[in-house]
C-alpha cells in the first residue's frame, strides 16, 4: 500500500477536546480584547491536541474489481463518525488524548456475514506543518448476514509534553495583561505581532485521524 502525505490544513471535523473559555468580561468574545474593561485576551488554551480529521481522508471506497472506478464496481464505502476525545489533563508532564470513533459502512448488496478491515492513521502535528509521532492501526467492520450496513469501532491516543504545549510566561503575559483605554497597545491584538503568534502556534498540538489511504483512493475522493 503506498502511503499518503497529510493534506493541506482542510478539516472535516474540528474537536477541541477540554478546551476552557475564561469569563473574565461579560461582554468580551473569545479571543478578542475588551479594551473599555480593562482586560486582555479572554479565552485561556488548553495543553489537550485539538482533534481533527482531515479534509478526504474521513472516507473511503472499495471497488471490485479492484482496479475499477467505474460506480457499478464499488463494493464498500465506508466513513469515520462519532469522533470523540477524551483528554487526560491531570497535570503532569505528559498530556494523554485518547479519540474514540466509529466507521459505518455499505455494501454494494445484502449477502452472508463479511468482515473487512481498513488501515487507519493518528498523527500528532506541532505548530500545524511538523509531524511528532505517526501511528498506523486497523479497524474491523462487520456486516452482518443479510444486511448491506456494516459498523466498526476504533481508538487512536497520542501523547503531549506539558512543557512544549504550554506557552512561555512573558508571552502568556504579553497576551492576557490587563489593558485599560488610552494605554499605549491599547488597541493592538498582541496575538498579530509575529513573535507572539510564533510562540502561540509552536505551543499548539493536533491529533489528526483518518483512513490510511492509497494514492488512487485519496486520488478518488478528492475527484468526487
Amino acid at each position: 500500500m503506498m502511503p499518503i502525505s497529510l493534506p493541506s490544513r482542510k478539516f472535516l471535523t474540528v474537536l477541541c477536546g477540554t478546551a476552557a473559555v475564561a469569563t473574565v468580561a461579560g461582554c468580551a468574545k473569545d479571543n478578542e480584547i475588551d479594551v473599555n474593561g480593562g482586560v486582555g485576551i479572554t479565552a485561556t488554551r488548553s495543553a489537550c491536541p485539538a482533534v481533527a480529521v482531515p479534509l478526504h481522508t474521513g472516507d473511503v471506497t472499495l471497488f471490485d474489481p479492484a482496479a475499477s472506478r467505474d460506480a457499478h464496481a464499488i463494493d464498500v464505502v465506508a466513513a469515520m463518525t462519532n469522533v470523540v476525545p477524551q483528554c487526560n489533563d491531570s497535570g503532569g508532564e505528559k498530556v494523554y488524548q485518547l479519540v474514540d470513533f466509529d466507521v459505518v459502512a455499505t455494501r454494494r448488496e445484502a449477502g452472508p456475514a463479511r468482515s473487512i478491515t481498513l488501515p487507519y492513521y493518528a498523527t500528532v502535528l506541532q505548530g500545524g506543518t511538523a509531524v511528532v509521532a505517526k501511528r498506523l492501526g486497523n479497524v474491523t467492520v462487520t456486516f452482518p448476514e443479510g444486511q448491506v450496513r456494516g459498523t466498526g469501532h476504533a481508538q487512536a491516543s497520542a501523547y503531549v509534553d506539558r512543557a512544549a504545549a504550554t506557552l512561555p510566561a512573558d508571552i502568556r503575559e504579553r497576551i492576557t495583561r490587563r489593558r485599560k483605554a488610552g494605554d499605549q497597545d491599547a488597541a493592538i491584538d498582541p496575538l498579530s505581532l509575529p513573535e507572539v503568534r510564533a510562540a502561540v502556534q509552536r505551543a499548539s498540538f493536533e491529533l489528526l485521524i483518518g483512513f490510511q489511504l492509497t494514492q488512487e483512493q485519496l486520488e478518488y475522493n478528492v475527484r468526487r
